[in-house]
């Protein structure tokens, strides 16, 4: 059983940065590939980023492509998402998982979540 833990969520203006983290216990960190999804209410959960088991292959959402970089340091059991250029539009619930096979952009192949940070950026 791996848990998740976010942070680094909070109040931003347009054009700023915030760094996400997530934490993971309880499992093999660098036996899942990890991903980053967000969600506002009403909508469905949306992809952002995922990343590789050793992080050498990373895959971005089309909306935070060139703005967004996720990186894992497996020493430290963390996965980060470094937000830049923000936008009104990126206010989110953001939320981090991982995947024992590889989930790409699907929510429904990762295995393990956190319970989300919220990200709000004002105009």
């Amino acid at each position: 059983q791996v848990q998740l833990v976010e942070s680094g969520g909070g109040l931003v203006q347009a054009g700023g940065s915030l760094r996400l983290s997530c934490a993971a216990s309880g499992g093999t960190f660098s036996a899942y590939a990890m991903g980053w999804f967000r969600q506002t209410p009403g909508t469905e959960r949306e992809f952002v980023a995922t990343i590789s088991w050793g992080g050498g292959r990373t895959y971005y959402g089309d909306s935070v492509k060139g703005r967004f970089t996720i990186s894992r340091d497996n020493a430290k059991n963390t996965v980060y998402l470094q937000m830049n250029s923000l936008k009104p539009e990126d206010t989110a619930v953001y939320y981090c998982a991982a995947a024992a096979y590889g989930g790409v952009t699907n929510p429904g192949r990762y295995d393990y979540w956190g319970q989300g940070t919220q990200v709000t950026v004002s105009s």
